[in-house]
């Protein structure tokens, strides 16, 4: 009889575990007790949908299959200031992620407020630096310490309605701007402006033939507030009081873009990701509403470059096996992958061997940097962006003259660079 009740209890104590949750039975755990002799390592970024498919789909697992003691952990978030104040926060306290992938025009502060581990000190630097245009290294550079990987860029297209170029008389877009303008006056059409920040103006500021500041960004008195930059200005403002340009009344509602699909508006501006996170049916649909090309120049740059570097963030506890990620992920077959989306590969190898077709949509994408103007690789960006978009928006508001508002702009903005040049 006894026996019979130890029997019994042994089965009431296995039933009980097999209808409660188990180790086995949890994911996250079973992961855990998987990772447990692997290093995790925390990964910031701002990928679209489908950058973040080819991420956690192809790019990490590949990764993490070269690096069996790795694993890493990704967090998409959405790119704006708050992720900024966070970022600035948490590596203040060093309770930062290890690596970001963080917006080019943001590194140069983030070296300066000491935010960033340097990356000079891992023994294979000099070999890995050499993989990248010098150029786009220096973006990094602060008082002889690197703190950022490049990893890609990207640049606007200006992106057209076909019938309405049909309607105005055009088999194709016109080569200048001076020439878009007229044919939006003469035919009444609107032109769609994301905004008045300087990554939605600087494009049509330049093919009017205006400018920011100087080439080394030492100054932007005689340029910002230049002959070029004011009669730059003037046509545009006087387009927008015919109702002639549109603004949206919030940044980044996507009207324009669907206003130009629709056939509603002439011309708009965006990036790669406008086509390429469409599917292959709505692609082909809009590719023959609107055609792409690469924003009308004359003797100077027109498109503008964007793009992100990776960087180790202070504080984090494993160093080493971000600078091994942030390897992997800027070497040339994962920057071939991400390719794909219209992401412009930075390393050196990547961008040779990267070919687009002819009829690609990609291809008024691929301006060369010649032709496009680069973000100021200086501290004070944040607040330069902000003196240039305030002052435009009072322009605009018909609350400052365009050389009044130009002028104080300029000025303004020629202490802030003076302040990021005592820093170098």
């Amino acid at each position: 009889m006894g026996w019979r009740w130890v029997s019994l209890i042994l089965i009431l104590v296995l039933l009980a575990g097999c209808g409660s949750p188990s180790i086995i039975s949890d994911p996250k755990k079973v992961q855990t007790l998987q990772d447990r002799d692997k290093t995790v390592i925390t990964f910031w970024h701002t990928y679209n949908d489908k950058e973040t498919q080819l991420l956690e789909q192809r790019l990490i697992p590949a990764f993490e299959q070269e690096n069996s003691n790795i694993r890493v952990e990704t967090i998409n978030l959405a790119f704006n200031n708050e992720l900024k104040n966070t970022l600035i926060a948490r590596a203040s306290s060093n309770r930062g992620p290890d690596v970001v992938r963080i917006d080019i025009a943001w590194v140069p502060e983030f070296s300066l407020k000491g935010l960033l581990e340097p990356l000079n000190g891992f023994t294979d630097f000099e070999d890995i630096r050499n993989r990248f245009n010098p150029k786009a290294m220096d973006v990094g550079f602060y008082k002889n310490e690197y703190y950022s990987l490049p990893l890609n860029i990207y640049t606007k297209a200006a992106i057209f309605n076909r019938e309405l170029l049909e309607q105005a008389g055009y088999s194709k877009p016109p080569s200048t701007m001076k020439e878009v303008l007229e044919i939006a006056r003469q035919h009444r059409f609107t032109i769609g402006l994301g905004g008045l920040e300087p990554w939605n103006t600087i494009p049509y500021l330049y093919s009017l033939g205006g400018t920011l500041t100087d080439k080394k960004f030492h100054k932007a008195s005689g340029y910002l507030n230049g002959e070029g930059t004011i009669h730059a200005v003037e046509q545009l403002t006087a387009l927008y009081k015919e109702k002639l340009i549109d603004l949206p009344k919030k940044a980044g509602d996507g009207k324009n873009l669907e206003r130009v699909k629709a056939g509603n508006t002439l011309l708009t501006d965006d990036g790669p990701w406008f086509y390429s996170l469409l599917n292959k049916t709505e692609l082909d649909r809009t590719l023959k509403r609107t055609i792409p090309v690469s924003f009308p120049h004359g003797n100077g740059s027109a498109s503008i470059i964007g793009g992100e570097n990776m960087v180790i963030m202070k504080g984090s506890k494993h160093p080493d096996e971000a600078w091994t990620f942030m390897k992997w992920m800027t070497g040339k077959e994962a920057q071939l992958i991400m390719a794909q989306t219209g992401l412009i590969p930075t390393n050196l190898e990547a961008a040779k061997a990267f070919k687009v077709t002819p009829n690609s949509y990609l291809n008024p994408f691929m301006e060369p940097a010649e032709n496009s103007f680069q973000w100021p690789p200086v501290k004070n960006w944040s607040k330069i962006d902000k003196v240039y978009t305030d002052y435009l928006n009072r322009i605009f508001a018909g609350e400052l003259s365009v050389k009044d508002g130009l002028d104080r702009a300029a000025a303004e903005i020629d202490v802030l660079l003076a302040d990021s040049d005592s820093n170098q």
